[in-house]
């Protein structure tokens, strides 16, 4: 059975999250749909990773299987004609049998947007988080650099039973991109919620509302109480998925 990999950019202002559900809009169920609408056969796609409601991405993946040989470039173009103008499809490729979307992936890379600004700007309303007050970029990488390496992100996940929150987060920092304060997190994977919670953490540090030093105190209390509010969705893009 030939297999299939999909790389897909979103705008999911007007999406409930990536996940396909069965009675509201999603990225992975447009997909799908629009899969069988072209091969006329139902396509069961895997994704490299789920996002919430409202957040965006640059660089998902999605894989799937079919009985029959297909053209990367001709299915490319049928579906950016029926997905455009949220969804885009940027390459179609076969991949080997036993490649998965979500299990093959070796890391996950995300991009968080913050305009710290006294006035938003209605043209970013959908891609940043508007922060008024003033923002100390130092407090907020020396907040970031604490969550580098494996911790228990208890403090900093929303719970899921019988799931370990322990996670090996490879790159955390924080840099300027013009007029917005861009916060850059990779990891082997993300528990739910967890890039929110870290960025909302590490906003609040800029406020002066925490210490930027007490992220281990924070990590080994393991209780989701002891961390700040998440930060919004629309801020935050699934930038790239990484492969062997």
């Amino acid at each position: 059975m030939p297999r299939y990999r999909l790389d897909v950019a979103y705008d999911g202002s007007e999406f409930h999250g990536f996940a396909r559900q069965p009675t509201v809009r999603t990225v992975q169920g447009e997909v799908e749909a629009a899969l069988e609408t072209i091969l006329r056969v139902p396509v069961v796609t895997v994704g490299a990773g789920r996002t919430d409601a409202g957040v965006h991405a640059r660089g998902q993946v999605m894989s799937f299987g079919v009985d029959h040989v297909l053209d990367p470039d001709r299915l490319r173009r049928s579906l950016n004609r029926m997905l455009r103008p949220e969804i885009a499809v940027t390459a179609v490729r076969e991949v080997p049998d036993d490649f998965d979307a979500r299990f093959s992936a070796r890391s996950r890379r995300y991009r968080y947007q913050v305009l710290a600004a006294p006035i938003h700007d209605p043209l970013l309303r959908h891609t940043s988080w508007h922060v008024p007050e003033p923002l100390d970029p130092e407090a907020m990488e020396q907040a970031a650099i604490g969550f580098l390496g494996e911790h228990d992100f208890a403090s900093f996940c929303r719970a899921a039973a019988g799931r370990s929150t322990v996670r090996t987060v490879l790159e955390s920092r924080w840099e300027t991109d013009g007029r917005l304060l861009v916060y850059w997190i990779e990891a082997h994977a993300f528990c739910h919620q967890m890039v929110r919670s870290i960025v909302g953490f590490c906003v609040d540090a800029g406020r002066g509302r925490v210490e930027p030093g007490s992220v281990a105190e924070v990590l080994a209390r393991r209780d989701r109480a002891a961390a700040r509010p998440i930060a919004p969705p629309q801020g935050l893009i699934l930038w790239e998925v990484r492969y062997g």
